[in-house]
């Protein structure tokens, strides 16, 4: 057993974790205490175990400090993209059932709408809060320094979108742990596979509201070990960081691979990252020739692993083995990899099918029995709706994602949304919305509309549309492009055929559903 707690006593003023640009740090003393003191708020405020609270700010200090205190009290917490919508960001206050909503001075400028139209949630702000925001510093800083009387393991409870459109809360069962008692999925991962430990310093580049990135800190900070947080990523800035600070270990996405091979060659060999023994990537497929590279580079140090925020399940692949099996995502190490065919059976070695994970941890989408029910089959088996193969060697290759996703910078993008959105605009009659290459992002969005009748299909009505659905989305949910179709491929049952008009975009042996 392991905890924050445990190391503020065995070695208080070690760094916990450190702000890479402002160089801003807090011990693991000031972790512990700072933590206990947002526990006894949330106590205070009327929180009990099972209780949900949400956080909406940048990469900052106070973040790591929020999710412990949650952690410590027994609470569901979870992190919300600042980059959202205010309608967006609504949906999942209210979903979650957020009791509490903590943001900072830059997150206050999107959630401040929600401040009048929620009495029933409190809500604070770090910093000097704005009107109608309470002060989190002030009365959290008000509260004992000591452990409350009834710590219990609480976790994160991230959203990830769904086919509906709709995000998803991925929710954990929660079963009364100590707080000292790690996530078996993180120890296997990040300990027993990557080789993660009191020694290590983890630079961790990415938005933590995202599952792995938050999942990453806060297992670097369980065991001890040094966590160095990007407030962005930036390619020269990433090599620089590893040199600095002789990082041991980092968490990627291929996006990051290929931005910093686009630097120049002098660029790349002025930074030393020798001290690197791992560096873990997943989110998205990496393409062979970019992780070839990357090998080449930094050696047999790259670990990728294909799991979901929802945890049923995780393969692993080292260097070595992906070298010897190009193109795999690993195997096994929690869970057992099933492919299952259309009718439930299990399908040869080399046989493509439906991804499942037989005998792995259970969960469940947040308000949404239908779609829990559809993840599992009648043995207790379950699925993201990945499509793939393994080989005779027990290796798991990936041939399809889920139905439609879009994946762009590691970020996953569900069309549906998207198109709900542009269908509602009066010169819109049908629209397919999918994923086309990107060589920087892997993907980007495209959107094809027919428009109604009489409706000029131009680029003027092309940028319109554009700017419509940035008024309702997120930039990343939008299309950068749009063309148009006299008729999109529907079924004779309605159903919309996107191979036909994703087929146009890809190469023939990279097309996804």
């Amino acid at each position: 057993m392991t905890h924050p707690s445990i190391h503020a006593k065995t070695q208080p003023d070690k760094i916990a974790y450190q702000m890479a640009g402002s160089g801003k740090a807090i011990t693991y003393r000031e972790l512990d205490e700072l933590s206990n003191q947002g526990a006894q708020l949330f106590r205070a405020l009327g929180l009990k175990a099972g209780d949900h609270v949400a956080l909406l700010m940048e990469n900052r200090l106070a973040f790591m400090e929020i999710c412990w205190a949650a952690q410590r009290a027994g609470l569901y917490y979870t992190a919300i993209s600042r980059y959202l919508k205010p309608d967006e960001i609504a949906y999942i206050v209210q979903d979650c059932g957020a009791k509490v909503v903590i943001t900072s001075p830059k997150g206050g400028e999107v959630i401040t709408p929600l401040v009048g139209a929620a009495p029933d949630v409190a809500f604070f702000m770090v910093d000097e809060p704005s009107p109608g925001f309470r002060s989190w510093d002030r009365e959290a800083g008000a509260q004992p320094a000591r452990p409350i009387a009834d710590q219990v393991a609480g976790y994160d409870m991230l959203y990830s979108s769904g086919t509906t459109g709709r995000p998803k809360g991925i929710k954990r069962a929660s079963e009364n742990n100590p707080i000292e008692l790690p996530s078996p999925f993180l120890k296997i991962l990040c300990a027993d596979m990557c080789g993660m430990d009191a020694d290590s310093i983890y630079l961790s580049p990415a938005p933590l509201y995202h599952a792995a990135p938050l999942r990453f800190n806060m297992m670097a900070i369980t065991l001890g070990g040094t966590s160095i947080i990007m407030e962005s990523f930036d390619a020269e800035e990433f090599l620089k960081l590893v040199e600095k600070h002789k990082i041991t270990t980092s968490q990627l996405v291929p996006t990051m691979f290929v931005r910093m091979l686009k630097l120049p060659e002098e660029v790349r060999a002025r930074y030393d990252v020798s001290s690197l023994k791992s560096a873990i990537h997943a989110a998205a497929p990496c393409p062979v020739d970019v992780k070839a590279k990357m090998i080449d580079w930094w050696g047999p140090i790259l670990i990728e692993y294909y799991a979901g925020s929802e945890g049923n399940g995780v393969t692993v692949s080292n260097s070595q083995q992906w070298l010897s099996h190009r193109g795999t995502v690993g195997k096994a190490v929690v869970g057992k990899v099933k492919i299952l065919g259309e009718t439930d059976e299990e399908m040869p070695t080399g046989e493509i099918g439906t991804v499942y994970f037989a005998d792995a941890p259970v969960f469940s989408y947040h308000n949404d029995p239908d779609k829990t029910k559809r993840a599992y089959n009648d043995k207790g088996w379950s699925t993201l709706g990945d499509v793939g193969y393994v080989d005779a060697e027990g290796f798991l290759y990936l041939t399809d994602r889920k139905s439609y996703m879009i994946i762009s910078g590691g970020v996953n993008i569900y069309p549906q949304e998207t198109e709900d959105v542009l269908l509602t605009h009066p010169d819109v009659a049908d629209v397919a919305v999918f994923g086309v290459p990107n060589e920087e992002m892997g993907e980007e969005v495209k959107a094809v509309v027919q428009v109604r009748d009489g409706v000029a299909a131009d680029k003027a009505l092309a940028d319109r549309l554009i700017v419509f659905c940035r008024q309702h989305l997120s930039p990343i949910k939008c299309p950068k492009s749009i063309d148009f179709e006299a008729e999109l491929p529907r079924t004779p049952t309605g159903k919309l055929v996107k191979r036909h008009l994703k087929d146009r975009y890809w190469p023939k042996q990279q097309t996804a559903a």
